[in-house]
């Protein structure tokens, strides 16, 4: 493992001396439960099924790495929330979910760079298109909650792409973004803090990890262990 310094407290670089340019980036992709935002929606919707204990211990396992299938652990979690209704989920969006520190200024700095931004989740577009309007980003790409009669099924739609956004998925799409783009992978960041954020943060030319699961933490080229996400603008220039 190459050897990894700690530039400032809780700024943590492995692979490479700062600084790089910002500009020589072309996109920037994130995570979005417990990266771009705070909380992850799974286990907020399943606290209105009085599930959330069950389901945050799965989620946590998922994203240490201690589950194989990240698929089947989505779809176990999202069973249990069959019976919440769209107003509960509305209530964790309005009520509960917030950007984490420093996210709107990270993507506000990379946009006026001239990167281009993708959204990429194991979460549900119910959140994930709030959030893309809110930021101005360029792509997502999430799972389906499905819903009947106002109440969540316990199952998730099929989409044209496949039926989960799981870790491969997500670097599936970073791949096809960049390709779509006409840009080398190298030239595109990824954000992340569990271990179905890794297939994607090892594609990118830069990989950082944002107060991340220790697995993950030790992969990445930049660890961010404490402050906000747009402490990444000190190791970029």
């Amino acid at each position: 493992m190459t050897h990894a310094t700690e530039i400032a407290p809780g700024l943590v670089l492995q692979g490479f001396t700062p600084p790089l340019r910002l500009a020589d980036f072309k996109l920037i992709a994130f995570d979005m439960d417990s990266t771009l935002i705070n909380i992850e929606c799974v286990d907020e919707i399943a606290d209105a099924a009085g599930r959330k204990a069950e389901v945050a211990a799965i989620t946590e396992a998922a994203m240490r790495g201690e589950i194989a299938d990240y698929k089947e652990s989505l779809r176990q979690r999202v069973r249990l929330l069959a019976g919440v209704t769209v107003g509960q989920m509305q209530q964790v969006l309005d009520q509960r979910l917030q950007l984490n520190p420093g996210a709107a200024d990270l993507v506000r700095a990379c946009q006026e760079a001239g990167l281009k931004t993708l959204l990429v989740s194991g979460g549900f577009t119910f959140f994930t298109d709030p959030l893309r309007d809110r930021l101005r980003i360029d792509w997502t790409r999430s799972n389906v909650l499905e819903v009947s009669s106002g109440l969540l099924t316990g199952r998730m739609v099929d989409q044209p792409w496949g039926d989960i956004c799981d870790g491969a998925e997500k670097r599936t799409m970073l791949l096809h973004t960049c390709a779509q783009m006409g840009i080398d992978p190298a030239q595109a960041i990824a954000m992340g803090d569990g271990a179905n954020d890794l297939p994607m943060m090892g594609a990118a030319g830069l990989s950082v990890a944002y107060h991340a699961k220790p697995a993950v933490r030790a992969q990445a080229m930049v660890a961010i262990n404490s402050g906000g996400l747009d402490r990444l603008l000190e190791v970029l220039v």
